[in-house]
């Protein structure tokens, strides 16, 4: 059983699987949660095993969510952490510390497969621009994160150290802020002694072996962000208190356990933190959406070119509005573009109905704005202009744009263009490349399908001249 247990743990989602149906079928004889993979192999048997394994789904690895992926590696490392760390000194209890840091933060993996979109945008708020995680959290999940963890740890009858952690973030933060405290006095290693024999109720507490599922999580994930950040020079010095051992010797172990894991855990496409351990120290990992977009491919650009020609063929060719348009979508996607919405004025220049989508939820189509309610939008369908949002500019502009609009493009940069034809403003272009900077050549290309688009509106509309 042990043998097959050290198999499975490559695997985090089976193991995850095997305790929670293990835990499930717990009968009042074995009322306690099963604290490691072995027990639980144990519990169900080889032949439940094996039907468990045979219901779950196998997909390529390319088709898991990167968030899903980057959670897990996380969970792998912090299991490293608290093997190097913790398992030695505390032999006999090496099997739930090793299983409680691999699965503590197994209650976000199926948020990461459904949803991965609203985890990188949390971590991208709250991590990147420092944004309050309990406004964040609260406006993308409706609740805090660290709640919703607790209350699955409780409702899967995972490990009793994992429902531990959980317990001292939501409810023992006073006694944290305590230890803290007096964790950080690391030049007087005798004053924090005295400190914690003043304080038997807190001494004890912190002596927890729970709390090495804890500490190994902190670590590995806040240094995600980097290794001299404030929460993850907070957590090193919790643990080295916790192991009475002096800093410095305390992170040359902890950046050994990072290198030892990624050497067994590292793929491509997710970031593993022992990677900026060959970085300058004070050096920050730059969040995907915080990078320029690539520039469109030549591929790319040679369709962009041949909607565009289309576009300015003169007698227009277009049968239809949504002939023209749908073409004129397709250039803008072409030239980089990943979230289109192209927008047409009604008959008494009231309001903007959608023509086109792309990149963007269904419920988009069915956007009507009024334009008497947007200062933006009167100024842009005034006359032909384009507005470029940044991150110097967008909260001025943000507040002045209708939220339903804002809502569907939600980043930082952001492009807006009016379009006219025959000396008046018809239609409104709104696109990005997901909310992060631009690609330099895609702005240009989209100035360009701007002006394609122009010509061919006012060829349309006078083919019949």
């Amino acid at each position: 059983m042990r043998d097959i247990a050290v198999l499975m743990q490559d695997s985090p989602a089976l193991v995850l699987s095997v305790l929670r149906e293990a835990n499930h079928h717990t009968n009042s004889s074995m009322a306690e949660p099963a604290e490691s993979l072995e027990i639980a192999l144990n519990r169900l048997g080889l032949k439940r095993t094996e039907e468990l394994l045979e219901r779950l789904p196998a997909v390529e690895l390319q088709e898991i969510p990167a968030a899903l992926r980057q959670l897990q590696l996380i969970s792998q490392h912090a299991s490293q952490q608290a093997n190097g760390l913790f398992a030695s000194r505390l032999a006999r209890l090496w099997q739930e510390i090793h299983w409680g840091s691999l699965l503590f933060l197994s209650p976000l993996w199926p948020l990461a497969l459904t949803c991965p979109q609203l985890l990188e945008e949390w971590e991208l708020r709250v991590i990147h621009k420092g944004e309050p995680a309990r406004e964040v959290e609260t406006e993308l999940f409706g609740v805090r994160l660290l709640v919703l963890c607790q209350a699955l740890a409780e409702n899967w009858r995972l490990p009793a150290w994992i429902v531990h952690g959980y317990r001292v973030l939501l409810e023992d933060r006073r006694v944290l802020v305590q230890a803290l405290h007096i964790a950080r006095d690391t030049a007087h290693p005798l004053r924090q002694q005295q400190q914690l024999d003043d304080d038997p109720a807190l001494r004890r507490w912190l002596n927890q072996p729970a709390n090495t599922v804890l500490l190994a999580n902190g670590l590995a994930l806040s240094a995600q962000q980097a290794w001299d950040s404030p929460h993850n020079t907070r957590w090193q010095h919790l643990t080295g208190l916790f192991l009475q051992m002096p800093l410095a010797d305390l992170q040359q172990q902890i950046h050994q356990q990072a290198v030892q894991s990624a050497r067994i855990h590292a793929a491509p496409g997710i970031w593993h933190p022992a990677e900026a351990l060959i970085w300058p120290w004070t050096t920050r990992r730059i969040h995907r959406a915080l990078l320029p977009a690539p520039p469109p491919s030549a591929q790319s650009l040679e369709v962009w070119r041949k909607h565009c020609t289309e576009l300015l063929v003169e007698p227009s060719r277009f049968t239809t509005a949504l002939h023209l348009t749908t073409y004129a979508r397709d250039a803008l996607l072409a030239c980089g573009m990943q979230r289109v919405l192209m927008l047409m004025t009604d008959k008494t220049l009231s309001n903007l109905r959608v023509h086109q989508v792309a990149g963007l939820p269904g419920e988009a189509a069915g956007l009507n704005l009024p334009i008497n309610q947007s200062t933006v939008l009167q100024r842009l369908l005034a006359q032909a202009a384009q507005i470029r949002l940044t991150p110097a500019n967008n909260a001025q502009f943000s507040a002045l744009l209708p939220a339903s609009l804002r809502g569907l493009f939600k980043g930082d940069h952001l492009l807006l263009r009016s379009l006219s034809s025959n000396g008046r403003v018809i239609m409104l272009l709104v696109a990005d490349q997901g909310g992060g900077p631009l690609s330099e050549v895609s702005v240009q290309a989209f100035g360009k399908t701007a002006q394609c688009i122009e010509r061919a509106l006012t060829s349309f509309s006078n083919r019949s001249n």
